[in-house]
């Protein structure tokens, strides 16, 4: 094959891995559209901690007309799909980087393909070892939602620029990938927190929030994943970026757009964990930094690139 050919591999595998995401999170939609329609009784069992909402005892009997387990049937599909698109993911971006004989992060296509992939890669690395098939839906359509947008910057593949020639850009990228995939699993769990909340305080937890933990359960996942993906972010954002920075412009910081919203991402997750940790802060107020620091991520991520200046405007 030559590099022409990786390159329409590349862009078929990535559009078919687009499509089959958009297949997951309507598996995701389909299943609260089933559990909606759940018999009351089947919403109101009691949620343990660590265990699944929709749990009910293995003597429940099923009804031959209408199964109760529809709507975990339609999980199970949703995070297998999610798992295919991963795979087909890796494709598509393994043929981008032979056909642009590099590592494929060289611009806002690709850092939207990427961290779509690493998103779901994390997802279902991560569902794999604790239940959190939950948290589909939103990590379904975020990763749709940026693979939508990357497809609106798509640029031929190409060489890097020269400051990008270091192995430093996958050391830097790839830890601020991996981070911002926790980080959007704390925000995922995090706004699903404030639904569930205050349906538990409303008295009116429904068939479809049954499918979900306690909010209890949910604000300490988002604690647990944040606290993972901050250090990835120091690393990458505050450590690896700096030696980056050094060697491509001679200089560790320069206060650049971008290291200035990567900076205030840091600052809020510092602010996060350091809250929760010293003044017990949980619930609500903890969900809504949480948030605030993923908007803050994303701007980082893509805002300053669409509306900003600086040296990192190789990447737009």
């Amino acid at each position: 094959m030559n590099l022409a050919d990786y390159a329409q591999v590349s862009n078929y595998a990535i559009a078919s891995a687009t499509g089959i995401v958009a297949l997951a999170f309507l598996a995701h939609v389909a299943e609260w559209g089933f559990a909606r329609r759940s018999a009351p009784a089947s919403a109101q069992v009691p949620v343990t901690a660590g265990a699944p909402a929709e749990t009910v005892a293995d003597d429940a009997p099923a009804s031959p007309e209408e199964s109760p387990s529809r709507p975990d049937v339609l999980s199970s599909i949703a995070y297998s799909l999610a798992v295919l698109a991963s795979v087909v993911l890796v494709v598509g971006m393994v043929s981008r980087g032979l056909a642009a004989q590099r590592v494929p992060w060289g611009n806002m296509y690709e850092f939207g393909v990427g961290g779509a992939l690493v998103a779901l890669v994390v997802y279902v690395v991560v569902a794999r070892i604790s239940p959190i098939e939950w948290l589909g839906g939103i990590v379904t359509g975020f990763a749709l939602v940026v693979l939508g947008m990357a497809s609106s910057t798509y640029v031929p593949a190409g060489p890097l620029v020269p400051a990008l020639h270091s192995y430093w850009l996958v050391i830097h990228v790839a830890a601020v990938m991996i981070a911002g995939a926790f980080f959007l699993l704390g925000t995922a769990a995090s706004v699903l927190y404030l639904v569930r909340a205050r349906a538990e305080e409303n008295g009116t937890v429904g068939p479809t929030l049954s499918r979900f933990p306690t909010a209890a359960v949910m604000d300490q996942l988002a604690y647990r994943v944040i606290a993972v993906g901050f250090p990835l972010w120091t690393f990458g954002a505050l450590i690896a970026g700096p030696i980056w920075a050094h060697y491509a412009w001679g200089r560790y910081w320069g206060w650049d757009p971008k290291e200035v919203w990567a900076f205030i991402t840091w600052v809020v997750y510092a602010g996060y964990l350091h809250a929760r940790a010293t003044a017990g802060w949980k619930g609500k107020r903890a969900a809504t930094i949480a948030i605030v620091g993923f908007a803050t991520f994303l701007f980082s991520y893509y805002g300053v690139n669409l509306f900003g200046s600086g040296l990192h405007s190789y990447a737009k």
